[in-house]
């Protein structure tokens, strides 16, 4: 094994600060004075994240122990093991909050789809490194890299969980970029993502959105075929979303996005949610109300308080300062990440290093911006930080073998 001083400690320290935070809000959001308002196993919630902490602990010491070429060696194999469990779950899991995506072997359970991130991200990074020929005019080898990405996606989907099918999409414009598909290929994959929020909105701003993509697409690519091609898919996205507002979304749905531009529009159903989340962020300050002391927090204004809104509770309670802390911490791991990718000679190890940060961050930019009204509300857990066994097991390995990765890179680097 290597000299322990080659392990990447300011990452391990980052864990180890945002996991503590994660900690202290989940005690204030679970059993301070709010604790009288909530059933017995909310109240667990605190106890068993220490567990999950602890237990993520060992799991993260015991990865430094296995060579890099094992994550290769299995990735296959684990994925088809994660394919097999999400189907085993998808007809025979239990439903949590709707959506059908937890299994249970004995006293223990998680989610099938968390698993899933880490296995898509090993087969698909060594289907990628595999062949280094990706290009807009050959995009077989990039086509089956998507279809190894849609597939869980899909099943995620069938589970009726489509804020975590988000998170596999993502994969699909990172991966194929780092593995060198054409910047103005990659730029048309992510651009209905960007025009559809913008159409949410308003539909002007998604044309807006539509014609600045196309333009930057043909100047960047100089292929009339894709020029055309974005301007087409961008159009379609907007009538999409028009179609979805007036035809497909149940009226609940549509409230939701109604309320993500105008929460006051229903501020005690559909609006309750965001304008609460601002009321305790904003209401925090410069250094917030104090440990326990948070209003909204404890009188249970803010709802899903220890995972999807947890973020504002720290808003609340620690103020400014300690948004910032956490914010300040996620770029610096999301820096450092991206460094140890850079610095690394393997491009296996690349990609899987750059595919998880993508994960981080999506996580991170997403929770963060549903609890500031910057983004409608997704439910996504704040990673190390909100409460849930299955994310942050999963988070906790997925960062064990980045670290993994950056520790070996000199005996890695080899095998190419």
């Amino acid at each position: 094994m290597n000299n322990l001083r080659e392990l990447s400690w300011s990452v391990i320290f980052i864990w180890v600060l945002l996991s503590v935070m994660g900690l202290v809000a989940i005690y204030s959001a679970t059993q301070g004075p709010v604790s009288q308002f909530l059933p017995g196993y909310i109240q667990d919630n605190f106890f068993k994240q220490v567990g999950f902490v602890s237990i993520s602990l060992l799991i993260l010491i015991g990865i430094q122990f296995i060579s890099p070429r094992t994550f290769i060696q299995v990735s296959y194999l684990f994925y088809a093991f994660g394919l097999v469990l999400m189907i085993l779950t998808l007809f025979f899991g239990k439903e949590v909050n709707g959506a059908r995506s937890w299994f249970g072997i004995g006293p223990f359970g998680g989610q099938s789809s968390e698993l899933m991130k880490v296995a898509t991200i090993l087969a698909a990074a060594n289907y990628l490194t595999s062949r280094r020929d990706i290009s807009a005019e050959n995009v077989r080898y990039a086509l089956t890299a998507v279809a190894i990405i849609l597939i869980p996606t899909i099943l995620v989907i069938l589970q009726n969980d489509l804020g975590t099918a988000l998170i596999f999409l993502t994969l699909i414009p990172v991966m194929l970029f780092w593995s060198g598909l054409p910047y103005g290929v990659s730029l048309f994959i992510i651009s209905p993502a960007i025009i559809a929020y913008l159409s949410v909105i308003e539909w002007y701003y998604g044309l807006i959105a539509t014609v600045i993509l196309t333009i930057i697409i043909f100047v960047v690519q100089k292929r009339v075929w894709l020029t055309i091609t974005s301007l087409v898919t961008g159009v379609l996205t907007i009538s999409g979303i028009q179609l979805a507002f007036t035809q497909l979304l149940q009226p609940h749905q549509i409230a939701r996005l109604a309320a993500f531009t105008n929460p006051s529009f229903d501020p005690t159903g559909a609006g309750w949610n965001i304008i609460q989340a601002k009321t305790a962020i904003g209401s925090g300050g410069l250094t917030g109300k104090g440990f326990l002391e948070g209003t909204q927090t404890q009188l249970k204004f803010l709802p899903e308080q220890w995972t999807d809104f947890i973020f504002c509770v720290i808003g609340e309670e620690f103020g400014f300062i300690g948004t910032s802390i956490v914010i300040l911490a996620f770029l610096f791991l999301f820096v450092r990440l991206l460094n140890m990718a850079g610095n690394h000679k393997h491009p296996f190890a690349q990609l899987v290093i750059v595919s998880v940060t993508a994960i981080f961050f999506t996580h991170f930019f997403i929770n963060v911006g549903s609890a500031s009204a910057l983004l409608p509300v997704i439910g996504l857990p704040l990673p190390f930080i909100s409460y849930g066994g299955s994310a942050f097991i999963v988070n906790t390995i997925m960062l064990g073998i980045c670290l993994n990765m950056d520790f070996y890179k000199r005996e890695f680097s080899i095998y190419r």
